[in-house]
C-alpha cells in the first residue's frame, strides 16, 4: 500500500494497526510470540503494530489464524481493502486501460446530488466536449503506455454526462482562467470546447465560475478536486488518484472550495474571459 499524502488514509492504516494489536494481546501474545508463531521477524511484527508497514492480505491471515481468531481474517482484510483504496496508483487504476477506470466511477455520480469541481489544469471531465475528452485521454494514454482504448474510454466519459442532465442534481464548477487559455488538441478542439462552456453555463443547474488570472491573489491554485454532496472528495494528483472520506478533511476542501468561489467571476463576466480566450485562438 502506497503511503497516501491524506489523513484519511494514515488513519484508516492506523485503525487496522490497532485491531491487530487488540488481536494479539486479547490472545495473550506479545509481539515477538506472534511472529515466532507466524515465522517472521520480530521487528515486521512492530512494524505493523505500529502503522510503519501495511500488512499484505496473506499477513493478515497468518496473524489470525497465530492468534487463534480466523473468523476475523476476511473482515480484517476487507478493512485492508478500504485503506489501500484511499490512494490508487494511475498505473494501478488503469492497468486494465481507460475505459475501465470511467466507466468504475459512474456508480459515485449517480448517486451524488450536489456536485463541486475545481480544477486548475483542465477543463473538468463532466463539461468537456467529445473531441477534447479525446485529446486528453489520448495524451494520458500515450504518456503512460496503456492499451489503447481511448474510443471506448471517451464513450463512457460522455455516458457519465447524462447525470447533469437527468434528475435534481446540481453542480458548481470553478475553473482557473489559465485553463482556458492551455491548448489541448489545437485551436480547433479549443474553440469548441470554449462555446461549449458558454451552453453549459446557461443550464439552470449549473453554476460556472472562472477564477480570474491576477498578480495580488491571496489563495493561488491549489491541485484539482471534486465534492460529491459533503461525503466524499477525489483529488487526481500527479501520482494517483485520492479518495477523501474524513469529515474534516471534506470540510477543509469544502472551505477551500468556497474560497476559491468568493474569486472567480460568473455570468457576463465569466463569459467575458471565454470569449477572450477564444478570439485569441481566432
Amino acid at each position: 500500500m502506497t503511503v497516501s499524502p491524506s489523513s484519511s488514509a494514515q488513519q484508516a492504516r492506523q485503525a487496522l494497526a490497532r485491531r491487530l494489536t487488540d488481536l494479539c494481546r486479547d490472545a495473550g501474545l506479545t509481539g515477538a510470540e506472534l511472529a515466532d508463531r507466524c515465522g517472521w521477524s520480530r521487528s515486521k511484527s512492530s512494524r505493523i503494530m505500529n502503522a510503519r508497514t501495511p500488512p499484505s492480505a496473506d499477513d493478515i491471515r497468518a496473524w489470525c489464524r497465530a492468534c487463534a481468531a480466523e473468523e476475523q481474517t476476511e473482515d480484517l482484510i476487507a478493512s485492508l481493502r478500504t485503506a489501500e483504496g484511499m490512494w490508487v496508483a494511475w498505473r494501478r487504476m488503469e492497468r486494465s486501460g481507460l475505459a475501465r477506470a470511467q466507466q468504475a466511477r459512474l456508480p459515485l455520480y449517480q448517486r451524488t446530488r450536489r456536485f463541486r469541481s475545481y480544477s486548475s489544469w483542465l477543463v473538468p471531465g463532466m463539461i468537456q466536449t467529445m473531441p477534447y475528452t479525446t485529446a486528453a485521454l489520448r495524451a494520458i494514454q500515450r504518456r503512460r503506455g496503456l492499451v489503447d482504448d481511448v474510443t471506448e474510454a471517451v464513450a463512457a466519459r460522455m455516458e457519465r454526462q447524462r447525470v447533469l442532465r437527468e434528475g435534481d442534481r446540481r453542480f458548481a464548477f470553478l475553473v482557473e482562467e489559465s485553463v482556458l487559455r492551455s491548448g489541448i488538441g489545437g485551436a480547433d478542439v479549443m474553440t469548441g470546447q470554449l462555446e461549449h462552456l458558454v451552453a453549459v453555463a446557461s443550464r439552470p443547474n449549473v453554476s460556472l465560475g472562472v477564477v480570474p488570472q491576477r498578480p495580488d491573489r491571496e489563495r493561488w491554485p491549489v491541485e484539482g478536486f471534486w465534492i460529491y454532496d459533503a461525503a466524499q472528495v477525489n483529488v487526481e494528483l500527479v501520482s494517483g488518484y485520492l479518495t477523501i472520506t474524513q469529515p474534516s478533511e471534506v470540510a477543509m476542501y469544502a472551505d477551500t472550495f468556497a474560497e476559491l468561489a468568493e474569486l472567480a467571476v460568473y455570468g457576463t463576466k465569466a463569459r467575458a474571459l471565454i470569449e477572450a480566450a477564444a478570439e485569441r485562438l481566432r
